[in-house]
């Protein structure tokens, strides 16, 4: 049985590339536990749904994973949802918030190389569409393009979660 050849062509066809989203860190995350929380993240894009790992029992919690999704179209949104494990229940919402990626990606297509490290290619501002908690900065770093985020948690009483955004070219597909 050939495992390479299940991946239907026309997938392959219209892939874009592959985002590699680090969830980085959450900030002063929503206390749902007695004291405190145990946290993960998952994230979701169209079909897609990946998650991080749990951190116990800490409202703070340093992930630094990389979960990578495969892009189609630019024009999704994703969604990432903070939850709170439980042993024995329904694991707790603590948050969710959503993210464009087009502006990357129109950053991305610029094909920029050779600019100094740490140079600001966009800006994006936080306003009443977007869940920034602060600007977001996309910057050409160590060769490549990359966008750092600090996403205000919804539907909760408080919580940021800090993510940056890659991209990862693949070869055989559409491509940028």
């Amino acid at each position: 049985m050939e495992e390479s050849d299940s991946t239907p062509k026309s997938l392959m066809e219209n892939l874009l590339g592959l985002l590699r989203v680090r969830v980085k860190r959450g900030v002063n995350l929503a206390v749902r536990d007695v004291r405190s929380s145990d946290p993960y993240v998952v994230i979701k894009m169209y079909n897609q749904k990946l998650k991080t790992r749990v951190i116990k029992k800490d409202v703070n919690p340093e992930w630094n994973e990389d979960l990578t999704l495969s892009v189609i179209n630019p024009n999704h949104k994703i969604k990432l949802t903070v939850y709170d494990h439980d042993t024995f229940s329904k694991d707790d919402k603590m948050g969710d918030a959503e993210f464009d990626i087009f502006p990357f990606i129109e950053a991305l297509k610029m094909n920029l190389t050779g600019l100094p490290n740490g140079t600001v290619v966009t800006r994006i501002q936080p306003s009443k569409h977007n869940c920034l908690a602060d600007e977001s900065c996309i910057t050409y770093s160590n060769g490549k393009v990359v966008q750092d985020m600090i996403l205000r948690l919804q539907n909760v009483e408080c919580g940021e979660v800090e993510i940056q955004l890659q991209w990862i070219d693949l070869p055989g597909s559409k491509g940028l």
